[in-house]
């Protein structure tokens, strides 16, 4: 009854189109309301303990750095510095996209930020050459949602948070999952260009390489500073965001020049917006997530999931499923703060590593972004693209399947996230 109350009262809300963080509100003053204990300052306690959190300081610095990021010319000296290495191989522009999405990923750790960056610099130049725009399109939204699986990652700091998990741990846990999926874009594109008649760019000289590659170093620094600087315990994954932002905002306007003082208002306020948008998510769910624990709706789970707890495999391949089917209506933030509460219990309960379920469903969720109807990064992509969503859809397809199978390939055989994130530790 508990579960129906929970799950009716938040698809009724979203059916009538209210906004997800009032719809996680209401859905807990249902549960509040069925329990007999609604009390609205109750409500307000928690909303507000929602986003006091030290660890979430990482979000508004991240969007910070995002932003930043792309304004301040390290976006585009990563693309050049991409084009001069892999752009003379046949089908060369798709390598690029590949090669400056995980460059970007290690920058930003937001998907639509890097998606909107990789198209509006990219999708141009791919059409122009010849490739098919829909296919480009599919490819560069596909290559954005690396940014939240590749260290610094917004989801990652909020799912840390949600399940009581160590942030860096995840951090370097997700570094070669999101290789593996840039990988297996890699291959989708090789197979769907090797036919194509387009003649690539001639091979630019190691003189060439060696340029791009000096003008992009400040930008390839950064990654560096983050992973070592994590690994070793100079600064907490909250301090990285800060050095994130703050060293992007010192390349750009005094090594590269290209953000004066007045510029950044407009990218402060950027920030701020998306940042509220999301740590709002975050305040509504803490009372969703209250409820969820005082109703005892994780051991009424544990309970459904009973006969799967002794196949740790076939439990996470059934979790997987429903984040995909979840992912197809919610978006990324408010399916983490969803389901978390929910399902870790069920994971300590199978003997499962969190830091690996924590990988896998932030992967999950990643790949939902691209996943039709909802499909933020797809919007992002079809709004700077100026391409149809119906194109946009169809040309991710292919992309979508080949990163599925990859994080299928990881639920079968754990190994792969957990001995490389074993080197990192």
């Amino acid at each position: 009854m508990t579960i129906a109350i929970f799950l009716g009262s938040l698809l009724a809300a979203m059916a009538l189109g209210v906004p997800i963080a009032f719809a996680l509100l209401l859905c807990g003053a249902a549960l509040m309301w069925q329990m007999n204990m609604f009390d609205a300052q109750i409500l307000a306690q928690n909303v507000i303990e929602g986003s006091n959190s030290f660890p979430l300081l990482a979000v508004p610095f991240f969007m910070l750095a995002g932003e930043i990021m792309n304004a301040g010319g390290l976006s585009r000296r990563i693309v050049n510095f991409a084009m001069a290495l892999v752009g003379h191989i046949k089908g060369g522009l798709g390598y690029v996209t590949i090669v400056a999405a995980v460059i970007m990923a290690s920058l930003s750790g937001s998907a639509v930020a890097d998606a909107a960056a990789l198209a509006a610099l990219l999708l141009p130049m791919m059409v122009a050459a010849g490739h098919d725009r829909a296919r480009s399109a599919g490819l560069i939204a596909s290559a954005g949602i690396i940014a939240p699986i590749i260290p610094p990652s917004i989801g990652f700091v909020i799912f840390g948070v949600a399940a009581n998990v160590s942030i860096s741990k995840l951090f370097m846990a997700g570094i070669f999952p999101g290789v593996w999926l840039a990988l297996s874009l890699v291959v989708t594109w090789w197979w769907l260009v090797r036919k194509e008649t387009i003649v690539p760019p001639p091979r630019k000289s190691a003189g060439d390489v060696l340029e791009a590659m000096r003008l992009a170093t400040w930008a390839l620094v950064l990654p560096f500073i983050i992973v070592f600087g994590l690994k070793f315990g100079v600064f907490t994954p909250t301090e990285a965001a800060v050095v994130a932002a703050v060293y992007s905002l010192f390349v750009s306007t005094v090594i590269y020049r290209e953000l004066s003082f007045s510029k950044l208002v407009p990218l402060f306020v950027a920030a701020a917006k998306t940042s509220a948008v999301v740590m709002f998510l975050v305040a509504a769910a803490m009372v969703s997530a209250w409820m969820i624990t005082v109703a005892n709706l994780p051991g009424q789970v544990v309970e459904l999931l009973q006969p799967l707890l002794d196949s740790p495999r076939l439990l996470m391949l059934a979790i997987m499923i429903l984040t995909i089917v979840v992912g197809t209506a919610l978006d990324m933030t408010p399916t983490i703060l969803l389901l978390t509460p929910v399902l870790m219990p069920v994971v300590k309960a199978a003997g499962i590593d969190p830091v690996y379920f924590g990988v896998m469903f932030i992967i999950n969720n990643a790949i939902g972004l691209i996943t039709p109807p909802v499909g933020t990064v797809l919007n992002a992509v079809a709004g700077v693209g100026k391409v149809g969503m119906d194109e946009v859809t169809k040309g991710v397809l292919p992309f979508m399947f080949a990163q599925f199978a990859i994080m299928f390939l990881m639920v079968a055989f754990p190994q792969l996230v957990m001995v490389p994130a074993r080197w990192f530790y």
